[in-house]
């Protein structure tokens, strides 16, 4: 494909699978609906759903899709489950008495879904002969479309309403945390309406042809190698990092492949590159809503998985596959945004829009707070097995949950703790390379720290001890819970007369 096609088919296509935005708004309009319609989740109980419904599936007739499915995340499917999701396939038609084919697509069909909820690990909440289990749309995320199948993120719960999926707890842990966060920003003299877990995944993984990896039964059954020499060389040059992509062999024209489907479907995925170890290699997108940043990174694994197979490659998506060299993370990049688009945690931004200084070091102490007291909570989060033989090894963070803030930071959160009144005010410096002809480099306030497992990166912190396989629906879980708790201590405190500026000090002598 030349270079001008590609564009043209990137500008024509991209979230073309999507159904959002203006790709939705012509078919909720010709049904008599607001083209933002779907921009909260008022439709799903405000009697319009018949028309979505009607709309989805002109959308979905249009793009060649006869087929709907509820898909939703079971519990214990990492590592085990291609796609880690499920979902029952049905058509989006019956036939009438004649035999003849009648296009079908209610509401209902839209909004709700039954299975069987025993046959999936579900922690002894159900039993074989109590097999109910029901499934009901996230509008947080939108529906898309792959091949002749429109795809409806759902949650999954048995018949006395047991979560049996990832992502209902997460929902609820975003639910606990926007409450317990206005409330406390309120107190603080910010009013907003809502608050929102946003999070950028950097997907780490390996390519190796598929022909050497059909010859290791070790590496098909378990994502590893158990046994072997390791190789007269390895990642002691660290020349693969970065190295360019060549033109030459199918990793490059692989994951051209898989940006094509992922822009189909509306996965912003903008970022490619060479990873450290041989072989490996790194695919991220723009950050997003957490939910929504997770299907899309489900689907982009499962889409890995498949073309790679196309293209004489398997994709190793297990954290340690080989030994001596680096494995393969998932960078959580987490930040808390309001519903008016102001990020926490980028300090000039919160000032301006808040009018005050005093937010930022009180929303800073109420999650160092979180990360002391339920550190364990983080580890549980990401210990799938294969992870516990990369962390701690090869540039991968220790498996001891820690936070690195920066030294600025870090000496502007101490003074805030002993008394110090000065506003957090990070600038970055020009630095001159000595040569005349180039612009100075602008060095940011804080450096990069790349071994911490949850260091702060000016406006998000970065989880970078998450494993690659995993679905991390259960990391933001735990991260938006333990936020929730500790802005309900300190709204809990200010509300019974404390200063807000004394409960922040406290929790920093306390947890620091």
């Amino acid at each position: 494909m030349s270079n001008n096609k590609e564009i043209d088919t990137i500008n024509n296509e991209y979230g073309k699978h999507l159904f959002k935005g203006d790709v939705a708004a012509p078919y909720l309009e010709k049904h008599g609906l607001p083209r933002d319609t779907l921009n909260n989740s008022e439709w799903t109980k405000n009697g319009q759903a018949p028309q979505v419904a009607a709309a989805v599936l002109d959308w979905s007739r249009d793009n060649g899709a006869s087929t709907f499915c509820h898909w939703f995340q079971p519990l214990g499917a990492g590592g085990l489950r291609h796609g880690n999701s499920a979902g029952v396939q049905n058509r989006m038609f019956k036939f009438d008495r004649n035999g003849s084919l009648v296009w079908d697509f209610s509401a209902n069909d839209l909004l709700y879904g039954e299975t069987d909820g025993s046959s999936y690990p579900n922690g002894g909440l159900r039993a074989t002969h109590r097999a109910g289990g029901y499934v009901v749309i996230d509008p947080t995320s939108p529906i898309f479309l792959r091949g002749d199948t429109i795809f409806i993120p759902s949650c999954f719960v048995s018949y006395n309403g047991h979560c049996l999926d990832e992502k209902t707890p997460l929902l609820r842990s975003v639910d606990a945390m926007s409450r317990e966060g206005v409330r406390l920003l309120k107190l603080l003299g910010y009013n907003v309406k809502s608050l929102a877990c946003n999070i950028g995944l950097e997907q780490e993984f390996f390519f190796v042809p598929r022909e050497a990896y059909l010859r290791r039964l070790d590496l098909q059954l378990s994502g590893r190698t158990v046994l072997g020499r390791h190789p007269p060389r390895g990642q002691e040059t660290s020349d693969h990092y970065y190295a360019p992509p060549s033109a030459t062999s199918p990793p490059l024209e692989c994951l051209k492949e898989v940006q094509r489907q992922c822009y189909l479907m509306g996965i912003p995925l903008i970022t490619r590159h060479r990873e450290v170890a041989p072989n490996q290699y790194e695919v991220a997108p723009f950050f997003g809503f957490v939910t929504t940043q997770i299907d899309q990174n489900l689907m982009l694994m499962q889409v890995m998985e498949e073309v790679a197979k196309t293209y004489g490659l398997a994709c190793l998506l297990q954290e340690k596959p080989f030994e001596g060299i680096n494995g393969s993370g998932k960078h959580n990049n987490w930040s808390i945004g309001t519903d008016d688009g102001t990020n926490l945690f980028n300090v000039k931004q919160l000032a301006e829009r808040s009018g005050s200084t005093e937010i930022f070091p009180v929303i800073m102490s109420a999650v160092i707070a979180a990360v002391d007291e339920y550190g364990d909570l983080m580890r549980m989060s990401i210990c799938p097995p294969g992870n516990d033989f990369r962390l701690g090894a090869c540039e991968a963070p220790p498996s001891i949950m820690s936070m690195y803030l920066g030294e600025s930071m870090t000496r502007y959160l101490e003074g805030y703790r002993d008394g110090v009144d000065t506003p957090y005010n990070p600038r970055p410096h020009p630095h001159s390379l000595g040569v005349e002809a180039l612009p100075d480099v602008i060095i940011p306030a804080e450096d990069r720290n790349r071994t911490s497992p949850f260091p702060y990166g000016g406006h998000r912190f970065e989880f970078r001890a998450v494993g690659s396989s995993q679905n991390v629906s259960l990391v933001n879980t735990v991260l938006g819970t333990i936020c929730a708790k500790s802005f309900k201590n300190f709204a809990d405190q200010i509300e019974s007369g404390a200063s807000p500026k004394t409960v922040a000090q406290n929790a920093l002598k306390e947890h620091w």
